[in-house]
């Protein structure tokens, strides 16, 4: 990002700095979509919730239908689109037996309870339909490998870029709308460049880690469920990195409280909605019969294991404390 800001100049520009700097972008983008597997086009955002209203706002099909445990971001454009639901106790996606000739958007791993959808089998049924699959991999993208998706959003800040620059990864441009005056003319605005230097730095850096992030997550679980919690989704293929939980006779407030003033951020819900420590609509979608004692926990690349027992530590003296009231 440094020598992106030293180099800076507006990649649009016709100058010989314009030039250098659009060259710069240029080589990050076919470095990012080598890292990724991808051979269709990208247009950089300003994160997965901006690509998520260009891909559905400037789709050539209309949005047919998502998910009902979507992030708010999709739920906000989706509009009136059919809200499929998902299985009890799993989440896993349940999908018509008539699929849509329509654009069908759900989140890859779940961002409040990691399940991961299998979206390659979504898709090809999809597909023979004449549909279209935009996958939200914000919490999978440099982790896990992508969905055989026909639109796919990512965040950078999420495998350890900077915030604020993100990509929509498209199969071909012919399957959205113009709109702007960047990127192809997909999307409006001055590109980031030190952003996106930084978005490939990180994604270079690697996922060797979540083999580390699903030994620490195994401890964390076992510990939690030895103190009596509950493990949401706990059947269901998660991705490594998240977990939410439930502590019986403690509101998700509360446990907050506790566990924020024991030095540990965690959150109630989605990070991006949790301010407001409303019940997760992800929660009530999966039938769970206490959604307002359940919490998120996130492992990344630098926690460790005296990370993970501390915070067991502190979820047993809360338990504790929830199980004398």
């Amino acid at each position: 990002m440094r020598e992106g800001f030293a180099l800076w100049a507006n990649p649009s520009s016709p100058h010989a700095e314009g030039r250098k700097a659009r060259s710069l972008l240029e080589e990050a983008r076919g470095r990012i979509k080598a890292l990724l597997s991808w051979e269709g086009e990208l247009v950089f955002t300003s994160g997965a919730s901006e690509g998520i209203a260009i891909a559905l706002g400037q789709a050539k099909l209309p949005p047919a239908a998502c998910s009902a445990v979507e992030h708010d971001a999709v739920l906000r454009q989706a509009g009136a689109a059919e809200r499929w639901p998902v299985a009890r106790e799993t989440g896993l996606v349940e999908p018509p037996g008539a699929l849509p000739a329509g654009l069908v958007a759900i989140q890859h791993a779940n961002s409040e309870t990691g399940v991961i959808q299998p979206l390659d089998a979504i898709a090809a049924g999809l597909r023979a339909a004449g549909g279209v699959l935009l996958a939200d991999c914000a919490q999978s993208a440099g982790k896990i490998a992508l969905p055989d998706a026909d639109m796919i959003v990512l965040s950078a800040h999420k495998f350890g870029g900077p915030i604020g620059v993100g990509a929509l990864l498209v199969r071909e441009f012919g399957l959205l709308r113009p709109g702007g005056g960047q990127e192809r003319g997909y999307r409006g605005g001055t590109e980031n460049l030190p952003g996106v230097l930084g978005m490939a730095a990180a994604l270079e850096a690697g996922a060797g880690w979540m083999a580390q992030a699903a030994r620490l997550r195994a401890l964390l679980e076992a510990g939690v469920k030895e103190a009596g919690g509950e493990v949401v989704a706990e059947a269901a293929p998660r991705i490594a990195t998240i977990g939410a939980y439930r502590m019986p006779g403690m509101s998700s407030a509360a446990q907050l409280i506790r566990l924020d003033a024991a030095g540990f951020a965690v959150s109630a819900g989605s990070a991006c909605s949790s301010g407001s420590l409303r019940p997760s609509h992800v929660l009530e979608a999966m039938g769970h019969l206490h959604p307002g004692e359940v919490i998120r926990v996130s492992i990344g690349r630098e926690t460790g294991e005296d990370d993970i027992r501390r915070f067991l530590a502190a979820w047993r003296a809360a338990a504790g404390t929830a199980k004398a009231a």
